[in-house]
């Protein structure tokens, strides 16, 4: 669930992957891990920042992302949704691009800083006298009107515009934050050197206006939709001890709270070269960019790994609840804890999912959507919120007009049933391996999904190739894995559940869990 930006060319991204698309698309069912291996290059700089090299000359361009290895589940109480800000942060430029005299700016920046540490300060008081608190208040934000001065706004974004750049984006789950666009090859020189600049040196300049959008961010997307506040409740009752109960655009308390300093420190120790992987695939010719590479990237300083997460989920041993009395129209959630992605079970949970709701001929589109007509969307997940730690196998169901959410959760029990009681059919076994060939096949089929896919997987696995093993693991499951599993994991006690009931449906108190 990743939170993009706001403003960035949506359209001219989709433009370039479809040019890009056309011309890998007649080939990409010919290729295998053996082909790539040999258009592939992985090389870590000696301060520890990894990247990947993919040459593949169709086009004269070539795209790029960049994930950095930390997302909500890093975040501590009191700083949550910091991760996310610095997605936004990142595109605010350094200390070269977006200012007209950084020297004067980073003075003004210091007097925000002190007079945002007064301000909270002071409305932090015991008995704190709101004159004051008035006036400290005052005082920070005349501090910000000082530092906009020197600000040249969107300068980063233009630059990239300018040289025929398109798809400037950013994204931020639980796992990892991911930063991406597109550009004509030759202008390759100047993608290492903005790309290495925004992550050396990086100006967090309109930090609380910036700070405002994602507070108006959540409350658009959670505060203001009953599945939103559904979600987020549903991940907080699921997760008693693991971060993963983190809201990734963090909670409001927060967002009122943290400061620009705090930003940086989160930068300093999350945003070093050992937490970076870059993928690049397009018409790069490897001898010719890696060393525009090292001379760029090698500029960062090596730093100290992050520290790692310690809290692991406690097993859950009983069913949990969730119910939002809402005007609403109902929605139905039910979620089980389930190893992380790196489990040799993964493949399993990824066939369950294309069994359950890959597609019209799916178990449960069959049954509640077209048999039984009791929902208009029904859909499963392998890994909520994240993958990179234990998580939870994930249903929803959005019951049809004048049917509830006990039929579907009862449809859904009876799917989940049979998975523990019988096989599931060769033919579906079979349609479940080449789904996932035919997954491969069009995730290969533009330079930008490409390079996403091998950073995601270099950063999760320590090896791209897992992105074509994958399929050969599938390809290995057998049906009474997808029972063994099934048993395993769809139980009672294992599970959690969360629904959206209209309020007049029955009384907002009372209840239990369902069956």
């Amino acid at each position: 669930m990743k939170s993009p930006s706001p403003g960035r060319h949506a359209a001219g991204l989709l433009a370039l992957a479809v040019f890009l698309g056309a011309a890998a698309a007649l080939r990409a069912s010919a290729q295998s891990l053996a082909d790539f291996e040999k258009k592939v290059t992985v090389k870590t700089l000696p301060n520890g920042w990894t990247f990947i090299v993919c040459e593949r000359p169709e086009a004269p361009v070539f795209s790029f992302s960049t994930h950095v290895n930390v997302g909500s589940a890093q975040e501590v109480p009191g700083i949550t949704g910091i991760a996310h800000m610095f997605e936004h942060m990142a595109f605010k430029g350094t200390t070269t691009i977006g200012t007209n005299d950084y020297p004067a700016e980073k003075k003004a920046l210091e007097k925000v800083d002190q007079a945002y540490a007064a301000y909270d300060a002071g409305r932090r008081a015991r008995n704190a006298d709101p004159e004051k608190v008035k006036a400290l208040e005052k005082a920070w934000k005349d501090a910000q009107e000082g530092a906009d001065q020197y600000i040249k706004k969107n300068e980063f974004g233009e630059i990239i515009d300018r040289a025929g750049g398109v798809g400037l984006n950013a994204g931020t789950g639980a796992d990892s934050t991911v930063y991406f666009y597109s550009l004509p090859s030759n202008k390759f020189e100047l993608w290492a050197y903005l790309e290495s600049e925004r992550f050396v040196h990086p100006v967090f300049r309109e930090f609380y206006k910036e700070r405002d959008v994602v507070k108006e961010e959540r409350r658009l997307r959670t505060e203001s939709t009953p599945v939103g506040r559904l979600i987020e409740q549903f991940g907080l009752v699921a997760f008693s001890a693991h971060p993963y109960q983190h809201p990734t655009v963090g909670y409001m308390s927060d967002l009122d709270s943290f400061s620009r300093e705090d930003a940086e420190k989160f930068y300093k120790t999350y945003y070093v070269p050992s937490n970076l992987v870059t993928a690049l695939v397009g018409d790069v010719k490897t001898a010719e960019v890696m060393p525009v590479i090292e001379k760029y990237f090698g500029r960062a300083p090596k730093g100290e790994p992050p520290p790692p997460i310690r809290t692991v989920e406690p097993p859950q041993i009983a069913e949990k609840f969730v119910r939002i009395p809402d005007p609403a129209q109902p929605f139905y959630v039910e979620g089980y804890h389930k190893p992380a992605a790196t489990s040799p079970d993964e493949p399993v949970y990824q066939a369950i999912v294309d069994v359950l709701s890959n597609g019209r001929t799916s178990r449960l589109y069959r049954s509640l959507v077209r048999d039984k007509q009791i929902a208009v969307n029904v859909r499963s997940f392998p890994s909520f919120p994240g993958d990179k730690f234990p998580n939870l196998f994930l249903l929803f169901a959005v019951p049809a007009p004048g049917h509830t959410n006990d039929e579907n959760r009862d449809a859904i029990r009876a799917e989940l049933d049979r998975l523990k009681r019988e096989d599931i059919t060769p033919e579906e076994l079979a349609m479940v391996k080449a789904h996932a060939k035919a997954d491969l096949v069009e995730g290969l089929n533009s330079n930008q999904g490409l390079a996403n896919q091998m950073a995601d997987y270099q950063t999760t696995f320590g090896d791209w190739r897992e992105l074509f093993k994958a399929v050969d693991k599938i390809d290995k499951v057998t049906q009474p894995d997808i029972r063994r599993i099934a048993n395993q994991v769809f139980t009672d006690t294992n599970r959690t559940v969360a629904v959206v009931e209209t309020a007049s449906a029955r009384p907002a108190s009372g209840g239990d869990g369902g069956r």
